[in-house]
């Protein structure tokens, strides 16, 4: 079985399927929710400064053809500063 590659929608790098969060804007409901359900998908790498650039230029919104809400974005640095520390942006 071949490995499954995506693409970051930030930096645009390519990897294996399990190096990425996968954001799902579910069909037919359009609700935007993390890892899991059918519909559009986008993958962005678990690294501060993409998750900067995505929200920052709306990058999310764009692939996913649809509104993503701010609550998705605080989940998303939530579940970056748990897992990475060493990743944080310094403010």
């Amino acid at each position: 079985m071949k490995p499954n590659y995506r693409r970051c929608i930030s930096c645009r790098q390519v990897n294996l399927k399990q190096e990425f969060w996968r954001i799902v804007r579910v069909f037919p409901s359009g609700k935007v929710q993390l890892d899991q359900g059918m519909g559009r998908s986008a993958y962005i790498c678990p690294q501060a400064s993409c998750l900067q650039a995505a929200q920052k230029k709306n990058r999310l919104g764009r692939s996913l053809h649809g509104t993503v809400p701010e609550t998705l974005y605080q989940t998303l640095w939530q579940r970056l500063n748990h897992s990475n520390p060493q990743d944080r942006i310094q403010s």
